[in-house]
This record gives structure tokens, sequence and C-alpha cells, in this order.
């Protein structure tokens, strides 16, 4: 058996290589470094089988996947933002990337696909904590594009019997998160600014909150779903089940940096989510799934990764 992981010289994907380098596993990184970076692998490039390439280019896909592997999709295009400047582009990656994954693996009779599916699919639902049977409800091209990505998913574990799992991911942040994009995510943004005495931007009165989770909970739910025969064909929300204000994240990153540093407010963002909170029950009941580090313990990692 072999370990395929998409997108994975990417943030996440990179921490779900290294998880599996470690435990001596056969590996295969496909990405095709868009967003990506080789110096992600660092450290244990050379125990991994590394392929530059597209998820979009369905053959070398069908040459990468094999009978019995199990697969780890984590290439997208990720940001809210660039999906509402760029909706066509959105789904041709997120949407029809991930069809050709599936089709690669239903053809050659891989073991097990686990995606990278996204909360953003929640929307704006009041329902506080969200939990996997309310209706999806995006508000951007790029949370439908993982809400019909997940569907694509379904469909082929119904139809073809392929083994399918999605994950739904709650503002993943950690070490190797780029902090320098003009879509970085929230946490390394903040990060950098404040760190160098600057103010950060909150978009909207920073009383927005969010199931910041931190990257090692991430990858274990990764294994722990490439093992349990109790997740198959289903959808799991991947959190810390906790939620923090952006305020609170100003004010927390102000005490470990040692800074004094106040938020400045802009309007708010189309297609940005007010609250997010994961009701965590069903990953803890079918896999075993129990978050390891805290928000604040992850924020100090993460500085310490970024100083």
């Amino acid at each position: 058996m072999k370990y395929v992981v998409t997108g994975g010289a990417g943030f996440i994907g990179s921490h779900i290589v290294e998880r599996l380098s470690d435990q001596d596993k056969e590996v295969v990184i496909i990405d095709n470094l868009s967003t990506g970076k080789k110096e992600n692998l660092k450290g244990f490039i050379d125990k991994v089988k590394f392929i530059q390439g597209d998820i979009l280019n369905s053959e070398l896909l069908k040459e990468i996947i094999s009978e019995n592997d199990i697969i780890f999709h984590q290439a997208a295009l990720p940001s809210v933002a660039r999906s509402v400047e760029n909706p066509i582009l959105s789904n041709r990656i997120n949407v029809e990337g991930t069809l050709n994954v599936l089709t690669a693996a239903r053809d050659n009779k891989a073991a097990r696909v686990i995606f990278a599916s996204s909360s953003s699919i929640y929307g704006d639902s009041e329902t506080l904590p969200k939990i996997e049977t309310m209706p999806a409800n995006p508000k951007s091209p790029y949370a439908l594009s993982k809400y019909a990505a997940e569907t694509y998913m379904r469909l082929f574990f119904q139809l073809y019997c392929l083994e399918t799992v999605s994950l739904r991911y709650f503002n993943v942040f950690g070490p190797r998160q780029d902090p320098d994009s003009e879509y970085s995510a929230v946490i390394p943004k903040f990060i950098k600014s404040m760190a160098s005495g600057k103010t950060p931007v909150i978009y909207g009165d920073g009383t927005q909150t969010r199931d910041f989770t931190f990257i090692k909970n991430v990858v274990n739910a990764n294994l722990l779903a490439s093992e349990s025969d109790k997740v198959v064909g289903k959808t799991i929300n991947v959190a810390a089940g906790k939620r923090f204000s952006l305020i609170d994240l100003v004010d927390n990153l102000n005490s470990i940096i040692g800074s004094s540093v106040r938020a400045q407010f802009e309007e708010e963002r189309k297609g940005d989510v007010k609250h997010s909170l994961a009701d965590i029950s069903k990953a803890r009941t079918l896999m075993g799934y129990t978050p390891e580090i805290e928000f604040r313990e992850g924020l100090k990692k993460t500085f310490e990764s970024l100083r």
C-alpha cells in the first residue's frame, strides 16, 4: 500500500506527508506548486516521491494512483476572496480536479479517498454549533465548490463502492501557513503584522467568531479517517469544538508576542461567514478523534515557527 497526497507541498498536505514519512510509509506527492512550496517538505523530501503535476491532468493521476492506495486529497484553490474574484478557476480546480482524483481512484481500485472539505459549506446559519446534518448554505464560489466536491465523493461511494470520507475543516492554522499572500489566512497574517508592530486589519467589527483548529489535530483526523471502517461514505467535522472572536485572537497574540497593538476595522468582505463553531461528536464517535492542541498553545507554536 502507498499513500498519495494531492497538494502535498501545501500547508496541510505537507504536515500529512511529514507524519506519514515519520512512520516510514511509502508516500507520493502530486503538487503543481501554485500555492504549495517545496521548502515545506524540507527535512523529509528525500523520504518521499515528489511529482510536480496537476490534478486537472487526469492521465497523470491514473499513472500515479494504483490498487489499494490511500489518497489524501488536499489539493485545492483556497480562499473565499479569491473564489469571489475568479469563480470559474475555483470551480475548475476544486470540482473538476476532485472528479479527476475520484475517477482515477475508481478506475485503478484505490482503497480510499479522504477529501479536504470546508466548514464554509454551512454558510451563515444562526444555529451553533454546526452539525453535519444541517443543510448546506454556501455563500461563496469556494464554499459551493467544496460542497459540489463533497457530493461527488458521496456519489462515488454510492455508485461505485469507492471508499470515500469528507472532512470539513474549520479554520486550520499552524506552522508553514504562508503569511505573505494577499489571500493569507488570518492567523499568520496577524502574527506577521503584530510582531512587526503593525496594525492588523479586521474586516467587520471583530466580534465574528471562528473555531480555530491547530494543524496537528487535522493531521490526526486524516490518519484516523484512513483507518476507521465507520467513516466510509460520511462527512465529518474536524475542529477544536471551541470558538474565539477576532478580537480574542488579537488579545491572545498581544499576550504571546508581548505587544500592545490595536486592530484596524474595515468593511466586511463579501462571502465571509459571521460565526463558526463545530459539533465534533461525530468525529469522536466514529473515529475516536480528540483535539490534542488547544487554541492558545497552537498560537504559541505558530508564532515560534514564524518568528
